[in-house]
């Protein structure tokens, strides 16, 4: 048997905490909720859950200070549910690796299929870690490790005499992140449409994968704002230009 995933729900409104925590425990979720940033701070030290619902409007911390520390950790998905429902709250959210973004008031039964949904994903991306443990993507003067994250610098010029060499320290991508680039590296060259690279997941925020998009280019592009490597082809998604070779 599998075990049950462990869920965080993080919102000053104890009704809203009651009725999630419900909503979840009857979907044979493990539940816990926190009033405040402090608490569950504090739970963290002790326990990782494997997904926190954040709201933004806390009484002791600034919901995106929250949500950006709790990106910034492992293995944890992160889903804001809040009554900021502007644009740039939304952009925000998902720029700091926030996987997903419902606005109150919200339907209880479309809460527990976004959660689903993330869950399906967060499976897939272990089993392509797992599956592809030794493979690494080498492209345009980049090399990707997908079983640890993490993007880092070559020298082009050595690549095939030496397997290039390491600049600096490289970077880790998020989990978001990770999904995106890994369907540009296994569809170079290829037109993706904004309907493949959103996937399942449900009533999308029609800006999320540009937001995603956008975090991912600022890690690859020498000129983000003109980007080379992934271009966008207005009106049907985007194409990686590269060649891409597993080593």
């Amino acid at each position: 048997m599998t075990s049950r995933k462990l869920i965080y729900i993080i919102d000053d409104e104890r009704d809203i905490c009651d009725i999630v925590s419900r909503e979840l425990s009857a979907y044979n979720f493990d539940v816990e909720t926190f009033l405040t940033g402090a608490q569950v701070k504090q739970a963290l030290q002790v326990k990782s859950p494997d997904l926190c619902i954040v709201d933004l409007g806390l009484p002791d911390i600034d919901g995106i200070e929250l949500v950006k520390s709790l990106c910034e950790q492992a293995n944890m998905g992160v889903m804001i549910l809040s009554g900021r429902d502007g644009v740039t709250d939304r952009i925000l959210g998902l720029e700091l690796g926030a996987d997903d973004y419902i606005v109150k008031p919200f339907i209880p039964r479309e809460l527990v299929a976004r959660v689903n949904s993330l869950f399906r994903r967060f499976k897939k991306n272990h089993h392509e870690q797992e599956t592809s443990v030794s493979k690494i993507a080498q492209f345009a003067g980049w090399r990707y490790d997908p079983s640890t994250l993490t993007l880092s610098g070559v020298l082009s010029c050595n690549v095939k005499e030496s397997g290039g060499e390491e600049i600096g320290q490289g970077s880790e991508l998020s989990s978001a992140e990770h999904e995106l680039l890994m369907l540009l590296l296994h569809s170079p060259k290829k037109i993706l449409s904004r309907d493949q690279l959103l996937g399942e997941r449900v009533s999308p925020f029609d800006r999320s994968i540009d937001v995603r998009m956008s975090r991912v280019r600022k890690k690859i592009e020498s000129n983000p704002k003109q980007p080379t490597l992934i271009k966008t082809v207005y009106g049907v998604g985007y194409i990686l230009t590269t060649d891409v070779e597993w080593i």
